[in-house]
């Protein structure tokens, strides 16, 4: 059974977790000093700025993530151990039909990520050689298609 949930400022130490896990998972590119810097700016700076929701297992624990400003999703990462279930997808799922999110951007350099969310029903609109904080990590500017 997963629960799915409005974050708290509470949850943001353990979401920060998952993501550094689920990142050091799908995103072999980034350096180590990368991840390090990124860490503590998706804790204290985006996590406050945008709605996080949570999915939760059984007991609580929390599974993974998705953050979203409008109708873009910012962030979604789930726990290595939870890839493959189906807790992304139903976050997914849940932001496009409540949320009505239908745009995402995907690092070019995650196939995991960019053929989960092709899968999903997005198609490519766009592709930008640097990332929004001006590193050399193109971008794919996804938009779901009805």
């Amino acid at each position: 059974m997963l629960t799915i949930r409005q974050a708290t400022p509470a949850d943001f130490d353990a979401l920060a977790e998952i993501w550094e896990a689920s990142v050091r998972a799908t995103h072999d590119f980034l350096p180590e000093e990368n991840i390090r810097a990124l860490k503590p700016q998706v804790r204290e700076l985006y996590m406050p700025q945008i709605p996080i929701l949570q999915a939760c297992g059984k007991t609580g624990e929390p599974l993974g993530f998705i953050g979203c400003h409008e109708n873009r999703i910012e962030m979604l990462f789930v726990s290595p151990e939870s890839r493959g279930t189906g807790v992304g997808k139903q976050l997914l799922q849940y932001a496009i039909e409540r949320l009505q999110v239908d745009e995402v951007d995907v690092n070019e350099q995650n196939p995991q990520g960019v053929g989960f969310y092709l899968h999903m029903g997005f198609a490519q609109t766009g592709r930008s050689e640097l990332d929004g904080e001006g590193n050399p990590f193109p971008l794919l500017h996804l938009k779901l298609s009805r």
